[in-house]
């Protein structure tokens, strides 16, 4: 049994190495990580994101930040360009800066976002086993002992205080209040435009000294930052002007988000690969379309509760047999559902109001349509596009 995968491994190298064009030159360019050292359409921002940082070259504590903008819209990209470009000025010029950058969405409690920024300037901080209260301690502490100007960012800081409330945020914004010989500035990112309203008016005043807004890109511009990447991540034989329309163009169409272009284009090389192809085309970028909307609605199913995937279930079972569903049906079956689980349903107002959230969500489409003497009902359908994704994904 090892050597038959072995010779199967050894076919997928031969296969590989026999390749007279290569679809990548390196496909690391097309992850969203990488930070290119050119950002096509950002200008404006970069120019005003530097204009608040740039009193750091002077020893200066630069203002807080709150970054808005939708997904893809280059917030941590120009965000990490402009300190990248910054601590190699401050370097030459003999100025104390670091910043740290953590994703709240993956350093996702507050010990181990504490800890990510304490490692920054250099502090050792074990996995486990401190109180939190002793590692913000040991921060402020080395903080004092640096003597220079440290800069925290933290990315999808909605994603946090959701789960965790303001009150670390409140420490980060009145740390100066704390140190002596050195100087913090805290920079948030986030998608969502009415973050700073929930929270606490102390916390709001001070990390919103400064507030920058990103707009998304259009497809035009789509097309350059994807043309831009495509040059250093694939063969030039392999890849056409046509097909990089083609993936801004519908990445455009989602609010014109450049991390789902890219995306877009890499699983589409991807795929020719597998198929060996040796030149991406169009259908290429239509199936990794498809990869890609099914990785998002199995993850947003999986997190639904159970009430709403059996809303979900009870639509699709509907539309599998008439085409649409409406309001009425879906209760009757879901209620139908949930007693055979021996769940206890919930009322049919509460029930519209999931099918609200799933039309929210993307899941389904849900149109309010007036039948005259029969009163106002929604008719539901499910886009083409997710609907073998949903079936699958609640099947399991």
């Amino acid at each position: 049994m090892f050597c038959l995968s072995k010779d199967v491994l050894e076919k997928v190298i031969e296969s590989r190495l026999a390749k007279k064009v290569r679809i990548f030159v390196d496909k690391e360019k097309l992850h969203p990580d990488y930070i290119p050292e050119k950002l096509p359409h950002r200008e404006k921002e970069i120019e005003r994101i530097a204009s608040i940082l740039v009193p750091i070259l002077e020893g200066v504590r630069p203002s807080n930040v709150l970054i808005y903008g939708l997904t893809g819209t280059g917030k941590t990209a120009v965000t990490l360009f402009t300190l990248r470009w910054l601590e190699e000025k401050a370097k030459k010029l003999a100025t104390k800066f670091k910043y740290a950058y953590v994703n709240t969405r993956k350093a996702d409690t507050t010990y181990r976002i504490i800890s990510e920024i304490a490692r920054s300037i250099g502090l050792r901080i074990p996995q486990t086993g401190i109180a939190i209260a002793e590692v913000y301690r040991r921060y402020v502490e080395a903080l004092n002992s640096w003597g220079g100007i440290h800069v925290m960012v933290l990315d999808e800081v909605d994603y946090y205080v959701k789960r965790h409330g303001d009150d670390l945020l409140y420490k980060l914004v009145r740390v100066n209040e704390e140190l002596k010989h050195a100087k913090a500035s805290l920079i948030g990112v986030t998608n969502d435009i009415n973050f700073i309203e929930g929270l606490d008016p102390r916390v709001r005043s001070s990390l919103g000294e400064v507030e920058v807004v990103f707009p998304p890109y259009n497809a035009e511009q789509l097309e350059d930052i994807l043309q831009e990447r495509a040059k250093l991540a694939f063969n030039p034989l392999a890849i056409t002007p046509e097909v990089i329309k083609y993936a801004a163009a519908l990445a455009a169409r989602e609010h014109g988000d450049a991390r789902r272009a890219l995306d877009l284009l890499r699983i589409a090389g991807e795929i020719a690969e597998r198929l060996e192809d040796p030149i991406v085309a169009i259908d290429h970028v239509k199936q990794a379309l498809l990869e890609i909307e099914h990785g998002r609605v199995k993850q947003v199913i999986s997190s639904l509760p159970l009430h709403s995937k059996l809303v979900l279930k009870a639509i699709v079972t509907i539309v599998g047999e008439k085409g649409s569903a409406t309001t009425g049906e879906t209760f009757n079956t879901y209620v139908k559902m949930a007693k055979e689980m021996r769940v206890e349903p919930l009322t049919q107002r509460r029930i519209s109001e999931i099918v609200s959230e799933l039309d929210m969500l993307g899941l389904v489409n849900a149109v309010v349509v007036n039948r005259g003497r029969y009163g106002k009902t929604k008719v539901i359908k499910i886009p083409e596009l997710v609907i073998n994704t949903i079936t699958d994904c609640l099947n399991t």
